[in-house]
């Protein structure tokens, strides 16, 4: 079986949510099929594994409609790709899709690092679920990255095809944590700054936290900056690291005390998971995908479900965790969790799903 893994959407400097899951799934999935993976910039390829690769045009630009008749001269039998726009007319090859969430039904400002006029395509798409509906059953079938998304799915009835689990995961952790080492007063943030995210609601808690750090990760636009600065009291409690090597970013979580995240909407937030996979606990808002991926706080410990705005319901839930047997109880609870997620049996969920596609073409 030929099967080849769009990675257009793969950044060549610091991922992103679709970025990481698009290198995590081909990396760990490479040897398990005859993978060519699809690119349109060569510097992405810095971020993937050394295997065949085919150069499209830009999954944004004009020509995306009409991808396919790049693609079907090199004769795949499946195309996999992590989103749901993926261009399909004239296609000659199995084709799923990815829905990662449905976050843009409710906050309908798109990703800033988008183009105008896709951004505004962007809007327009998500004013009625008809479009989505449309894209979904141009494919053979469909893939998600949670069972709350796959149930959201069938509640609005936004596909008429198979849909299949193939989940985040955080990448292997050899060495975790120490749970009886004391945590440094450090919390951590890593995701965007879209208004969903909620992200002056951790700025709100850090005010009740005077001897805590907030450390933000993820690269941030210099207005954003000011403005979550502004809200601070003591502003020198915002660590800005505008984007952090993954090497650091673990470092950072094993030494933090809980990664933190008051999000309004998520399809699944692999930084919890990584956090977990760490040993690190975490600290949530309440969404039926935070219950999914950490689990019952009360069943595990290895996360705090608290509401979405209360600084000092966040303060409380960080200041628990100053207990060490408290501590120690969520680390080993956090590790524990996370391994029911991993990369290869998600790759192996592609490939399965890849081959039975395959086989009745």
């Amino acid at each position: 079986m030929r099967l080849f893994i769009d990675c257009r959407y793969v950044r060549p400097k610091v991922h992103d949510g679709i970025s990481r899951y698009t290198a995590s799934l081909v990396r760990s999935a490479a040897g398990m099929a005859d993978i060519t993976m699809l690119v349109h910039d060569p510097d992405q390829l810095k971020q993937l594994p050394d295997l065949p690769h085919l150069r499209l045009s830009s999954p944004t630009g004009p020509n995306e409609p009409f991808v396919a008749r790049q693609i079907n001269p090199h004769s795949p039998d499946v195309v996999f790709s992590p989103m749901q726009t993926m261009g399909s007319l004239g296609r000659r090859y199995r084709l799923i899709l990815t829905l990662h969430d449905l976050i843009y039904y409710q906050h309908r400002t798109p990703p800033r690092n988008l183009p105008s006029p896709v951004r505004l395509g962007w809007w327009l798409y998500h004013l009625s679920y008809v479009p989505q509906r449309m894209a979904l059953n141009r494919a053979d079938a469909v893939a998600t990255v949670s069972q709350t998304t796959a149930e959201l799915i069938s509640d609005h009835r936004l596909t008429h095809r198979p849909v299949h689990l193939i989940s985040n995961a955080p990448q292997e952790v050899n060495e975790p944590r120490d749970p009886h080492q004391k945590p440094q007063k450090d919390l951590v943030y890593m995701g965007s700054f879209m208004g969903y995210k909620n992200v002056t609601a951790l700025v709100a808690g850090i005010n009740a936290l005077p001897d805590y750090r907030l450390h933000l990760c993820s690269p941030v636009d210099p207005a954003q900056r000011a403005q979550l600065a502004a809200l601070a009291q003591r502003p020198g409690q915002l660590i800005f690291h505008n984007g952090i090597a993954d090497s650091d970013y673990y470092h950072l979580l094993r030494r933090a005390t809980a990664l933190v995240t008051l999000s309004h909407a998520e399809g699944f937030c692999l930084p919890v998971v990584e956090a977990l996979s760490h040993g690190t606990p975490v600290v949530t808002s309440e969404l039926p995908i935070f219950r999914e991926v950490a689990g019952s706080a009360s069943a595990t410990h290895a996360a705090q479900i608290i509401g979405d705005d209360d600084p000092w319901r966040l303060a409380t839930a960080v200041r628990s965790l100053e207990n060490p047997q408290t501590f120690a109880a969520a680390s080993r609870a956090a590790r524990a969790r996370s391994r029911d997620y991993s990369w290869a049996q998600s790759a192996t969920q592609l490939i399965a799903l890849a081959e039975s596609l395959a086989d009745t073409s």
